[in-house]
């Protein structure tokens, strides 16, 4: 779950960081590889871990 928090986290500071850059090109692809970051770290958090037999 730490793990989860320190991506969302992460990718919250990079979208930011794209918001800013926003007119130029290199600011969207920023912008989308920190929400995919997002994306990902609240989607990691719903995953069940797996059983081990």
């Amino acid at each position: 779950m730490t793990v989860s928090w320190i991506v969302t986290g992460l990718g919250i500071i990079v979208s930011l960081l794209g918001y800013y850059l926003t007119p130029n090109a290199w600011g969207y692809g920023i912008l989308g590889f920190g929400l995919a970051h997002i994306v990902l770290g609240i989607l990691d958090m719903f995953r069940q871990p797996a059983r081990s037999r």
